[in-house]
């Protein structure tokens, strides 16, 4: 592979082969970024989803591995430095939903430790070793600004009580957003979170015909399904230096669900 060290702004986003992390890497790739997406599928079977990405014409890497994997999540971003010598946008957008959907009371220790291994303790420290990277490069690279963003969700707030654990990783996705955003800020990498809402993708489209109807008759303001390209975009703009004076902040793209109303 050809080195493009420095040459352009580099992205760097987990959970990238499909739904929303495509998306978002397939935007980030229209604005001229270098994009390298780490998914846990073979390249072919995923092939039509990175052709989004590898369609603009810029810097293209596609990494397979387990994110719960220490040495995967190193590997990654070493050799996302080798071959782009930069990460100036990392988002931790790889996640998982319990295998099976349980009752409060019946939740196995199994499935919680797979959803917090993955939406929890990974996005934690592969944004620990990206975050040291980053405040080494901008010793190094005049003019970057690196950002961190997190794929959070309305259930770091909102209670499902036959998904326990995966509310609760998202609601400790939002204090790592806090705990970044705060130790970063000296060096000038802002970190921020989105909340995306019922967005649709493979995942939620078992569910269709339930928030069909929920939306209908008024669940969010907005009353719309959310698609990826909206948190992609949402992504865009956190991504523009346009917000530079704000860090920690989370984005709703949730078509008003947060708003509580009487």
């Amino acid at each position: 592979m050809i080195s493009t060290k420095s040459a352009l702004k580099s992205a760097f986003i987990t959970g990238g082969s499909r739904g929303i992390g495509n998306a978002i890497a397939a935007q980030l790739a229209s604005e001229g970024y270098a994009v390298a997406v780490l998914g846990t599928s073979d390249e072919s079977i995923i092939m039509e989803n990175l052709n989004k990405i590898k369609k603009h014409g810029n810097p293209f890497m596609y990494l397979k591995g387990d994110i719960t994997s220490g040495a995967v999540r190193k590997g990654a971003v070493d050799k996302i430095m080798e071959h782009f010598g930069r990460i100036d946008v990392l988002v931790n957008n790889a996640g998982v939903a319990p295998k099976t959907r349980m009752d409060l009371l019946d939740t196995t220790e199994e499935s919680f430790d797979f959803v917090m291994d993955v939406n929890l303790k990974s996005v934690f420290f592969l944004t620990q070793y990206a975050a040291n990277v980053m405040i080494n490069e901008m010793r190094n690279i005049k003019d970057i600004k690196p950002k961190i963003i997190n794929v959070s969700s309305i259930s770091a707030y909102t209670s499902s009580v036959q998904r326990g654990e995966y509310c609760i990783s998202k609601a400790g996705l939002s204090m790592i957003t806090q705990l970044f955003a705060d130790r970063l800020a000296e060096y000038g990498i802002n970190v921020y979170e989105i909340r995306p809402g019922i967005i649709y993708t493979d995942m939620t489209s078992a569910v269709k015909d339930k928030y069909d109807d929920l939306i209908k008759n008024g669940l969010t303001p907005i009353r719309r399904w959310g698609c990826p390209q909206d948190v992609a975009d949402a992504v865009s703009v956190l991504c523009s230096d346009k917000l530079s004076f704000s860090t920690g902040e989370v984005i709703n793209v949730d078509g008003g669900f947060h708003i509580r109303r009487l």
